[in-house]
């Protein structure tokens, strides 16, 4: 199985739940058993065998070392960035269970601040967030901080799920945008999500992949902190806020993005009340409408509205 075309039907519309998997074969070999796989590298945990355990990855990384990886070894996927206090507690808990696996499965620790476009690409809302690579497919985890009993029951439930082929969403018509949009080729993944929707008028994951596409323009090569630190010095500059929210939905701050920006539909009047309420409707359409972030913050924005 192709890990890249198996990604590329998670990314536009979900991942799978993990809860609907079978236990199946038994888990893999750890990884480097025999396969060639290298050791860690500086500072990297590797197994008394000599597997890794615990690595970094990047948006160059993700492929050979999450989804090639998981073909060989279960990958658990922790979603995590500096300023994240909750990340500090739940990330140590995900290392010591690594090392303790021995290479039975692998942690792939990924900065959201530093990686945008994984976190874009896998959803992500909130952090921390755990997702899960098994034979080259993205599979749901969870999302915040589990007393370390429950995370080792998680970790049970990937390893005996660890054989278990999921199959594929079968629209391939997503493959091209949701390849293009990984590797940054915008204008690639817009044009092959505007051919979708006008094969398909309203659907959805193409109008969120269209969403998405403009999202990414309107914060390439901007600097996070700048754009937070100007919206924190200008509470009612439309223009402002809007970006600083585009940022918080890329760095997984979606529910703080909502909330700036119908907090700005409350402080404002006429065409800036207009224009912070179209941009907070193009951010619910990337997330999908099935988001409860999303449900909870149209109820928000309705209230500020009315």
């Amino acid at each position: 199985m192709d890990p890249r075309s198996a990604a590329s039907s998670i990314f536009t519309r979900g991942a799978v739940d993990l809860g609907a998997l079978r236990p199946a074969a038994p888990p893999p070999q750890p990884a480097g058993a025999g396969n060639g796989v290298g050791q860690g590298g500086p500072g990297v945990p590797a197994a008394a065998g000599g597997g890794v355990t615990v690595i970094d990855v990047s948006e160059a990384t993700f492929q050979s070392e999450v989804l090639e990886r998981s073909l060989r070894t279960p990958v658990v996927i922790d979603l995590w960035a500096d300023w994240c206090q909750p990340c500090k507690q739940l990330s140590p808990v995900l290392e010591k269970l690594a090392a303790e696996g021995g290479g039975s499965w692998v942690l792939a620790k990924i900065d959201v601040d530093a990686n945008p476009r994984i976190a874009q690409a896998l959803r992500v809302q909130g952090i921390p967030m755990v997702m899960v690579a098994v034979g080259g497919q993205l599979m749901e985890g969870f999302t915040g901080v589990l007393p370390e009993a429950q995370v080792r029951q998680f970790i049970d439930a990937v390893l005996k799920a660890g054989g278990v082929q999921v199959e594929p969403a079968e629209d391939s018509r997503f493959t091209a945008a949701d390849d293009a949009l990984m590797v940054g080729d915008l204008d690639a993944a817009e044009q092959a999500f505007k051919k979708i929707l006008n094969e398909t008028p309203n659907e959805p994951a193409a109008e969120a992949g269209l969403a998405q596409v403009g999202l990414m323009r309107r914060v390439e090569g901007v600097d996070p902190r700048q754009v937070l630190a100007a919206a924190a010095k200008a509470p009612d500059d439309v223009a402002a806020q809007t970006l600083a929210a585009d940022v918080e939905v890329l760095s997984g701050q979606a529910e703080a993005a909502y909330k700036r920006l119908v907090d700005l539909v409350r402080r404002t009047t006429g065409d800036d009340r207009d224009a912070a309420r179209k941009h907070l409707v193009s951010l619910f359409t990337v997330a999908g409408p099935d988001d409860p972030a999303v449900a909870t913050a149209r109820r928000a924005l309705a209230s500020a509205l009315f």
